[in-house]
């Protein structure tokens, strides 16, 4: 074996052992994120579980609860927790696209004047959009850019934000008046939507008896943000059978109506279906949970672990359905029972 093979060996196996400790890492990850949180977050296992997926995914996330379920404190925490720098962005209805990305300011300094660009609170790894569907759709525009692209550009400028980015959007599911609903184009572009749900009542008296105490633990960062990074790259070299890809377009083919193949079902009660970027998540997320899992393959049982999160901004209800009492959750599962997981069936 001449050096030149030896060194091309030696490169593939070192690649190989890099990737393996990747894999092992982000393994061990769900426990000792969980134990960290839990020093300030009790319960909502899920809900840390589908955040955390979506952030090794490099994913954007929606998150829908009612007021005082801790959504703002458990982004600051997975912020703490990858060490990741944090913005908090209240959305209100006359902000502005300047008052997010940042406006041109003058300098006088020196005796001289000039245009200098003041960035915005989106220049952080870990952005929280507070409650985005109270702000009119010309300044919730302005995270569509940053999401997509991961630049914001001014005066002709383009700005790259710092990697990892990823955007953190609450929802308020109970005062809907005078609110400005999420586009499909921009709800299309968040890799999951999360439910937080209220907590059982002994959860509830955890957290009642540690907010009114003594202050607690702190947070310890477990990760940098070169780290997740890393991770982004190694989810994305996990291994997918054919069938499995095949079974997540079947999944989000089915959900739309009209369509050849689509069942009484959803062309009954369904208005408009998911897109190809649902089949994408649910792959995506899908590696990303077997690594959580300890496995290097991805299983029927990850993709539909995840038709939820990725599915219910993505599938919009008639007013058959409506007045029926069936709403989104319903017709997911519909689509979990009847979309066969075998290739042939």
């Amino acid at each position: 074996m001449d050096p030149e093979e030896i060194e091309e060996v030696v490169e593939v196996q070192s690649d190989y052992d890099r990737d393996r400790d990747a894999v092992a890492k982000i393994a061990a990850a769900r426990d000792s994120i969980r134990h960290e949180l839990a020093k300030i977050i009790v319960g909502q296992e899920d809900v840390i579980d589908e955040m955390l997926i979506a952030l090794l995914s490099g994913g954007h996330c929606l998150i829908t609860g009612a007021p005082g379920l801790a959504k703002t404190l458990l982004v600051k925490s997975l912020a703490d927790v990858f060490h990741l720098s944090f913005n908090r962005i209240q959305f209100t209805p006359d902000l502005m696209p300047a008052d997010i990305t940042g406006t041109e300011m003058i300098n006088e300094a020196k005796g001289g004047r000039e245009m200098v660009f003041q960035q915005g609170p989106i220049f952080a790894n870990m952005i929280l959009a507070d409650e985005i569907n109270r702000t009119p759709p010309k300044t919730q525009s302005a995270l569509l850019e940053a999401m997509q692209e991961h630049q914001v550009t001014a005066g002709g400028i383009t700005f790259p934000l710092e990697e990892p980015f990823f955007v953190l959007a609450t929802q308020n599911p109970i005062e809907m008046e005078g609110t400005y609903p999420l586009p499909e184009a921009q709800l299309d572009r968040f890799m999951f939507n999360i439910v937080i749900d209220y907590l059982s009542e002994d959860d509830e008296v955890r957290v009642v008896a540690q907010t009114t105490g003594t202050s607690g633990e702190k947070i310890a960062a477990l990760f940098t943000g070169a780290e997740l990074a890393e991770c982004h790259r190694v989810v994305r070299q996990v291994p997918v059978a054919e069938d499995i890809v095949r079974y997540a377009v079947r999944l989000a083919a089915a959900s739309r109506p009209g369509r050849k193949g689509a069942s009484e079902f959803i062309n009954d009660y369904v208005n408009w279906g998911a897109g190809l970027r649902a089949a994408q998540f649910l792959i995506l997320g899908g590696k990303t949970r077997a690594l959580l899992d300890g496995r290097s393959h991805v299983t029927i049982d990850d993709v539909q672990a995840l038709a939820a999160p990725v599915l219910r901004h993505r599938i919009l209800a008639n007013y058959r359905a409506e007045a029926e009492g069936i709403g989104v959750p319903e017709i997911i599962a519909h689509l979990i029972k009847n979309v066969p997981s075998i290739l042939g069936k």
